[in-house]
């Protein structure tokens, strides 16, 4: 999808919208009014920020799909998600709609500014393979990411999702990103976290990683938000 249409179906999800759910709507329009003015060819230039744009469509319209369901097929239609998935619908997203984020108006203009280089993408893509392939589940968002200190949301055989940030910062200044990540989840109150730091010249380290992060999916306790290290 190029820009133009990403500006229509824009259009046409906030006109879709406007009668049944009034909060999708309006971040549509504040999304929309961002970037109607720009030209095509300069957005279409924009590699992350396209990639929300699709993203966030692809969001609205599922979203807006399961508001026309009755509460009985809205919950059979989440339990055919995997848990992030269901999750995401049926937490985060409709939170994200219904509150203020504090950082979006930090990271709009650093996306559309090409300041937004997505430097972990090849790291996450190794962590969500390793996952998968152990029979796990995976999402990732970039509302997830910039506004909630989310790099990926995580469920292994427990069927429970987990969100979960992932640092390569020293020991000498991750204590400070692990409180400013504690802050963020309780302002969006996710209920459980994971922070994980580490060095990447440590021999298999994204399966360290990914150890810890299933076996936290499947064990960690509600109001628990765990900092570890790879290695420890």
């Amino acid at each position: 999808m190029q820009a133009k249409e990403v500006k229509d179906q824009l259009k046409f999800l906030i006109s879709e919208a406007s009668s049944i759910d009034p909060s999708l709507e309006k971040r549509l329009d504040e999304v929309y009014r961002w970037i109607k003015d720009k030209k095509n060819g300069l957005l279409n230039t924009k590699k992350p920020l396209m990639a929300f744009l699709l993203e966030l469509i692809n969001d609205a319209e599922v979203w807006l799909e399961l508001q026309l369901l009755t509460k009985e097929e809205q919950q059979a239609a989440l339990n055919l998600f995997t848990p992030p998935v269901r999750y995401w619908y049926s937490y985060l997203f409709p939170k994200w709609l219904n509150e203020l984020d504090p950082k979006l108006y930090k990271w709009k203009p650093k996306m559309m500014g090409g300041q937004f280089t997505q430097e972990d993408a090849k790291l996450l893509t190794a962590i969500t393979n390793e996952i998968t392939s152990r029979q796990g589940s995976v999402l990732q968002r970039y509302v997830a990411d910039l506004s909630m200190a989310t790099d990926l949301i995580v469920s292994g055989s427990q069927e429970q999702a987990l969100c979960i940030q992932f640092t390569s910062i020293s020991e000498e200044f991750s204590d400070s990103k692990y409180q400013e990540w504690k802050t963020t989840l309780f302002k969006w109150s996710i209920d459980r976290g994971l922070f994980l730091s580490f060095d990447p010249s440590y021999p298999e380290f994204i399966k360290q990683l990914v150890n810890i992060a299933l076996y936290n999916s499947n064990n960690l306790k509600i109001g628990s938000y765990l900092k570890f290290s790879v290695p420890s």
